[in-house]
Formats: C-alpha cells, structure tokens, sequence
C-alpha cells in the first residue's frame, strides 16, 4: 500500500512559529548520493522507512530502494536514479526524525531538495515528488546526451567574479557557461558546456581561487541549456497538485518564502534554468533567527555550507542512524 504525505495549512512566515527552537530541516540535491544510503534506517526504523522504499519500487517500477542500499558509486551517478534516491533518503531521514520529535520551524532544499522541503512542508504528496524527482532526473540526462555539460565548484574567488568570467568566456568562445549556484561567500558553481567550464575553472584558478573542481553530476543543471527541457517538465508539473505550505519554505530562484501551491509549482519550473540562490536561503534563515540547520538526507554538503554562512549557528547532518541519534541528543534539551 502506498503511504500518502497529506499535511495541509496555511502559509505563514518563520517569525509567526511559536515553538521555542526554530529548526530548520535543509534538504541535499544531487551530489550528495553515497553509495549504501539508507540502508541503516531501514534496519533500525523498519515500520517507518519500509513502506516508502517499498512504494518506491512499486511507483517507478525500478529497483531504487536496492540501488540505494548495494550500487556503487557509478551506478548512483545516473541522474535519473540520483534525484529519486536522494529524495527517497532525504525523506526517510526526516520522517525518522519527526518520530523521534524534532520538527521543523522552516525547511529549504538545495536543487533536487527543494522537492523534499515542499513535501516535508505539506505542499506536495511525497508519492507525487517521487514521480517528478523520476522525471526531472530522464529529462536532464536527455539533455546531457544531446549537449553534453559540465560543472564546476569555485572556491576562493567572489561571485561577482566568477558571474564575470562566466559572461568573458561566454562571449569569447561563443558557448554556455553561467552561475548555477552561489552556495555561499567562498563557493560559487558554474554550469554550461563542457569547454566553457574548463575554461572558468582555469582563468579562476588563474585569479586565485584554491579550488575549481569539475562536479560528478550527470548533466548542466541550473543553466540555460535546460531552457527547453523546463517547458516540457512544466507539463509535469501542471498535472500535480500542490497546496499552500503549512510550514515556510525558502525558494532557490527567489531565496524568499513561498505563499502558494501555484507559485511552489511555477518556481519549480524556473529552477531548472535558473541559478540556486542557497547563501541568500542560509542568509534568511539566520536573520530569522533560526537556532539550528539539521541536514536531513545524505551526505555533508549543506553542513559545511551552513557553518561557512553562519558559523555561529549550530548545523548537524542527519542521514545515518549515528547522526540522527547525536544530532536528536543535541536537540532534545530545545524542543517545545
């Protein structure tokens, strides 16, 4: 049987919450997969993680929950089996830590998690995310085998530095490469055709950035190689519901809260073209005066973002039963 998220409310700013810690549970994207993800919350919470990795399989008609647990690294690079196990994972993750009493005050998700938060906020039907996390992952690799792409991670060199070499090399060499994500001061990623990265990543590293290293992703997300495959997806996503958040929700295209189930679905679809506005999210939150970020899903990637953008602020991963467990301990003393 298929378990249905239908948690409906309405919308609301972070600074109406009245709990006593404001958490806020922030979603990974693509990137984030390890290979024998989720299997540990299978094993300690089987009642609750059991029924969504069996629907999962059920729904897409794919072995995914098995790809999570025993593919390797390669198998797990495919997009279009990326973006469902993270989401899959992600929500596991935070159903397990609902259970255990850790609720969110206002949730975000980086690219790919943005789904998960709206689910998590009770705008979207978890079965209905999975469907379109499956999509979006067919559709972007399609994209990547016609016009194969690239991105990079700058570390080191300003953003608007980084936006300017983008729209130098661009010019130049008459091809593709934008900002597809400001994650935080020290980190900006780039997206395009694959010799339009090369040569950011070289003229950055050139101009000092420490870092400018190729990402392991299956396609050019969040730029304007994606433009066309946005149109097609937004049919996707006009055939699903979405309801108003009953728990704020940061965008990546606005780095502002969502008010509607329409505009959840329009941003959506703006996302894909559009550069991942995550410091700004981060930057909200803080001023909100969030207590603590807990990363909900694999990996560490938020985390660290989180701690570069508000080191004074405390930011736990959540994927694994181990962090789960410290990060409930440290929690628990703050909780309404």
């Amino acid at each position: 049987m298929i378990r249905r998220q239908s948690l409906i409310g309405a919308s609301f700013s972070l600074g109406q919450v009245a709990t006593v810690s404001r958490i806020a549970f922030v979603f990974p994207g693509q990137g984030s997969q390890v290979p024998g993800m989720g299997a540990d919350l299978l094993e300690r919470h089987p009642g609750l993680a059991r029924p969504y990795f069996e629907a999962a399989d059920e729904v897409l008609q794919i072995p995914l929950s098995k790809l999570c647990f025993e593919g390797d690294s390669e198998d797990l690079r495919d997009t279009s089996v990326t973006q469902p196990a993270v989401y899959l994972v992600s929500l596991v993750a935070a159903a397990v830590l609902r259970e255990q009493g850790i609720r969110p005050s206002a949730v975000a998700g980086h690219s790919l998690g943005e789904y998960t938060a709206l689910v998590s906020a009770g705008a979207l039907d978890w079965v209905d995310g999975l469907r379109l996390v499956r999509r979006r992952g067919l559709l972007m690799a399609e994209v990547n085998r016609r016009t194969p792409g690239s991105m990079a991670a700058v570390i080191g060199l300003p953003a608007d530095r980084v936006r300017e070499l983008c729209e130098e090399v661009s010019a130049a060499r008459r091809t593709v490469v934008e900002v597809a994500n400001y994650n935080s001061a020290r980190q900006t990623v780039v997206s395009g055709a694959a010799d339009g990265v090369a040569e950011v990543s070289r003229r950055a590293r050139e101009e000092g950035a420490s870092h400018a290293t190729e990402l392991k992703v299956g396609a050019p997300f969040h730029c304007s190689l994606m433009t066309d495959m946005a149109a097609e997806f937004g049919e996707d996503l006009a055939a699903t519901p979405f309801r108003t958040p009953a728990v704020p929700v940061v965008a990546n295209v606005t780095a502002s809260y969502v008010h509607s189930g329409p505009e959840a679905r329009d941003l959506l679809a703006e996302q894909l073209a559009a550069p991942v506005r995550w410091h700004e999210t981060v930057s909200l939150l803080g001023r909100e005066q969030v207590s603590a970020f807990v990363e909900a899903g694999p990996g560490r990637v938020l985390t660290n973002l989180g701690r570069s953008v508000h080191p004074g602020i405390p930011a736990l991963s959540a994927g694994t039963v181990k962090q789960i467990d410290k990060a409930v301990e440290k929690l628990s003393g703050a909780l309404v």
